[in-house]
């Protein structure tokens, strides 16, 4: 069973590669939230790790964007 100290390092890193695609594809919050079905203002949490989201809301992030769902999860958990 995971502890809380690594799903807070899995949201938090999670969120920092959203935040990195988008910033590659130079995107600003409110870009990307017209570009899928998420506010702007929850991107911005899910970005600072603070918030636990649903599958849907993955698949949403990566229409969004504009990459795979393999994408959005290819990073290093510290």
């Amino acid at each position: 069973m995971s502890t809380t100290s690594e799903k807070i390092t899995f949201l938090t890193s999670f969120g920092k590669r959203i935040e990195t695609l988008r910033n590659e594809k130079k995107l600003s919050l409110r870009q990307l939230s017209q570009n899928c079905d998420i506010d702007y203002s929850d991107i911005s949490k899910i970005e600072k790790g603070l918030r636990n989201i649903q599958m849907s809301t993955v698949l949403e992030l990566a229409k969004g964007l504009n990459v795979t769902i393999k994408e959005l999860f290819d990073f290093d958990i510290n």
